[in-house]
């Protein structure tokens, strides 16, 4: 086992505790910032091992501060983080490593980086964007990071000696391109989620005939679209809330034109999510068309 570590993960969420949960079983301490977070947040952070301390106590103890945040909340967490450490002072001779590992667009993540840069010469930044769930038994999601300097960068890949699994992009690659990544993977495997739900929707729309002869086409012609239809969509449901500012920064990402694309889809994510809090009309009709499709199957 690697000599102790303190790294700190914000916030305790189902990816944050989880990946605390893995540094500590790495045999790490890791700590967290509880400030206004729910009874089941504090139960999960204690159960993970995490320990809850003030964001200047995380400035003066922790090596690293892992970011792992809805997207909307990054910049700010940033800025809060930044404004924190101000005072505190330093446990360890090191420089602290800021690792934004958010679901967050290049322009918004060099933007935390410049925070940094110009309020904060003692914390040094990295880019990470993670792919994959929360780790469990063998399973570990994969964080691909970048830096604008190589030894900040090798020093956050050590961080694969306490159970992480760490992928560093360095030929031509700087803070931004990670997070490009993660972009791009998100687009590629949210948005043809998106595409199956926005269609099912709009077939039974039409009518629930319409809505079961496609089911029926798709299951002689396209069996590999439903078989993805029946695992992706089911666990989509719970999580569109979260979806929804990762595509606006998608669209951001992909620009003038197509990023229109993910913004039409950021729309989808919050109709799923308001009708998980509603009638719940859009919901009962996906999960009786995964239903259907796995007898098709």
């Amino acid at each position: 086992m690697a000599t102790n570590c303190t790294i700190a993960v914000i916030a305790a969420g189902a990816m944050g505790s989880a990946v605390g949960r893995r540094l500590v079983q790495g045999g790490c301490t890791v700590l967290t910032n509880l400030d206004g977070r729910s009874e089941a947040t504090r139960k999960r952070a204690a159960e993970c091992g995490m320990e809850a301390k003030s964001l200047s106590e995380i400035a003066s103890q922790a090596s690293y501060v892992l970011s792992i945040l809805p997207p909307s909340n990054a910049f700010s967490f940033a800025e809060r983080f930044l404004q924190e450490s101000e005072a505190a002072k330093r446990i360890n001779a090191e420089p602290l490593i800021f690792v934004d590992c958010n679901a967050v667009s290049p322009p918004t993540v060099k933007r935390i980086s410049t925070l940094f840069g110009q309020r904060s010469p003692t914390i040094e930044f990295v880019d990470s964007g993670i792919i994959g769930g929360p780790p469990q038994e063998a399973y570990n999601p994969t964080f691909y990071a970048s830096a604008d300097e190589k030894d900040v960068l090798d020093k956050f890949g050590e961080l694969s000696n306490f159970g992480l699994k760490i992928s560093l992009l360095k030929e031509g690659a700087g803070v931004g391109d990670a997070s490009a990544l993660k972009m791009s993977y998100a687009g590629i495997t949210k948005g043809t989620t998106a595409l199956f739900t926005t269609m099912i929707l709009a077939a039974h729309a039409s009518s629930p005939a319409t809505a079961e002869a496609l089911l029926h086409e798709l299951g002689d012609s396209q069996p590999e679209f439903l078989r993805r239809i029946t695992r992706t969509i089911p666990p989509m449901l719970p999580k569109a809330y979260r979806w929804v500012g990762e595509m606006e920064e998608i669209g951001s990402f992909v620009g003038e034109g197509e990023g229109v694309i993910y913004e039409g889809i950021a729309k989808l994510y919050k109709r799923i999510e308001q009708s998980l809090n509603s009638n719940q009309e859009d919901v009962q009709v996906l999960k009786k068309f995964v239903e259907e499709a796995k007898k098709e199957l």
